[in-house]
């Protein structure tokens, strides 16, 4: 990706995590090794890459920290052998003696970290059918919104249920984010609803790409995701889309259609903020408090 060239090509990599961190590494491996035999250029693999493991006990007696996690370690070798941008979508990484943090790592071609990212917005929710999560028991929210700089364009990260925040994409876009990254382990109860639409809009409302790795099927601890791995155009359209078995996903990315989409609707730069009034006589009146970024 050097020149005058506006195009590479996005893969993701869809998984099925099992609770083994060795049989995923091996896993996701081969996956990226695949996706790069496909010409990728970026490779991003989804949420909970190293592991899928809900119970606390079983998840902190395979958890390590950073420095001394061996999925990380990996996966940045494989980086630096096969000279790719490697997007790890998260790894579970032991943060204290007691929480985690479900953190998302870029890697250079040279296997070095470029920057890290923590999923800010944790998953506590009651499904019906009686599907039940609360990440915050276990997993430290990230406080930060960051961005890091590809050859041919500027990443926006962000994991799983950030997705149903729409500030966080739109403050990434402000800051000069071309492409939009949402790796995710979707339930399936909630991704036949949303998932979709939601993709879509975060690429229609920023006109950005979107890139979503994901978790699909059963996995060994009875979970079942959605899967539905997407890589979104920055005018809605979906360029390509996986199933729910492990499998690669692959596009062309053409950079230059974000400036053509952003010139058609600038609704980037005709954002503004507003406060709702909360007297009597106000009730119901929003009140313009200045202009987004």
């Amino acid at each position: 990706m050097t020149g005058t060239q506006t195009k590479f090509k996005a893969a993701l990599v869809q998984m099925r995590t099992k609770m083994s961190v060795e049989k995923n590494i091996a896993d996701a491996s081969k996956l990226i090794r695949e996706a790069k035999d496909m010409g990728a250029d970026y490779i991003q693999t989804p949420e909970m890459t190293n592991i899928m493991e809900q119970g606390r006990d079983g998840l902190f007696a395979q958890l390590k920290e950073e420095e001394r996690d061996d999925a990380l370690a990996a996966f940045r070798q494989l980086a630096r052998d096969l000279k790719t941008y490697l997007h790890l979508g998260s790894l579970a990484i032991k943060a204290s003696p007691d929480k985690a943090v479900n953190r998302s790592f870029l890697i250079d071609r040279e296997g070095e970290i470029v920057t890290r990212y923590d999923k800010i917005h944790l998953f506590d929710v009651q499904l019906p059918g009686g599907e039940s999560y609360r990440e915050s028991n276990t997993y430290r929210p990230g406080e930060v919104a960051v961005t890091a700089d590809l050859p041919l364009g500027r990443l926006g990260f962000t994991i799983c249920y950030d997705l149903r925040f729409p500030s966080l994409y739109r403050a990434l876009a402000g800051a000069g984010a071309h492409f939009l990254a949402v790796p995710a382990a979707f339930t399936k109860q909630t991704g036949e609803a949303h998932w979709h639409v939601l993709q879509r809009a975060r690429a229609i409302e920023t006109g950005s790409f979107v890139f979503a790795a994901a978790q699909g099927g059963r996995h060994e601890n009875k979970r079942e995701t959605f899967g539905h791995s997407m890589i979104i155009g920055p005018w809605g359209k979906v360029l390509a889309e996986g199933g729910t078995d492990p499998q690669v996903v692959i596009a062309e990315i053409d950079v230059e259609e974000v400036g053509r989409a952003r010139a058609r609707i600038p609704s980037l730069e005709h954002g503004r903020r507003f406060e709702v009034a909360s007297t009597a006589q106000e009730r119901g009146h929003l009140h313009l408090v200045g202009k987004a970024s």
